[in-house]
């Protein structure tokens, strides 16, 4: 097998280095079980395009900035396609959706409509990203975790566009990065992603059995194996 690997063809498509786009050939049937997570999930997507879709909007009417203007109208434009994909989802799902924003949102959208235009920007800007860096992690778990094709394929395509705003919100130039929540500590050892046998931990760091006493075992079995094997030719 590692021969035959070594052996391959290389694949054209990343033999330059090209950035592998992921396929989004999922079904999407609204096969599998339905979780509380799932269904939250859908409600929070919907919820993302009802305050940033106004707020994109925005940008484009009172910003000075050609580049703030420009993210504006594409998250905007974006979120458009995007919360199609989740009523779609949705419907064939029978998950309740919001037509407002909620408490939060309404909040950072009566911000940007009370700034002025040398305070929108920034507004704008870091609103928008600390939102995007927050639903992110929640994308990845439920993309991983969910049994639903059709939660699957919306997380799947979720993600994409997810990335891509926080790109946009970040060639701005003026995100305060400072501001953002921090990552959690990492996890202690052994509490990794890799589940940890500590049956076998233990036995392996037990002082009742040395590495010496093992070897010494399997020599004798070795031995004893090629005695007995001399032995049968032997006699035959």
């Amino acid at each position: 097998m590692v021969l035959a690997f070594l052996l391959a063809p290389a694949d054209p498509a990343h033999a330059a280095g090209d950035i592998p786009v992921p396929s989004n050939n999922l079904s999407d049937r609204g096969a599998g079980a339905l979780t509380a997570a799932d269904k939250d999930f859908v409600i929070r997507v919907r919820l993302a395009g009802l305050w940033e879709i106004p707020a994109g909007n925005m940008a484009q009417e009172k910003s000075d900035d050609p580049r703030v203007v420009a993210i504006g109208k594409a998250i905007a434009g974006q979120h458009v396609v995007l919360d199609k994909l989740t009523r779609d989802a949705a419907k064939k799902l029978d998950v309740a959706l919001p037509n407002q924003p909620n408490g939060d949102q309404q909040f950072w959208l009566s911000e940007m409509r009370n700034a002025n235009a040398a305070t929108f920007d920034q507004i704008f800007v870091d609103r928008l990203r600390a939102a995007h860096g927050k639903i992110f992690p929640a994308i990845a778990t439920i993309r991983a975790s969910t049994r639903n094709d059709s939660v699957r394929k919306l997380a799947q395509v979720a993600n994409q566009f997810v990335m891509t705003h926080m790109t946009l919100l970040e060639s701005s130039g003026i995100v305060d990065y400072g501001s953002l929540p921090t990552a959690p500590p990492p996890a202690p050892a052994g509490k990794g992603p890799v589940p940890v046998d500590t049956t076998m931990l233990a036995a392996a760091n037990s002082t009742n059995v040395s590495t010496g006493a093992i070897l010494l075992v399997l020599a004798a079995a070795l031995v004893a194996g090629a005695i007995t094997t001399m032995r049968i030719f032997r006699t035959r």
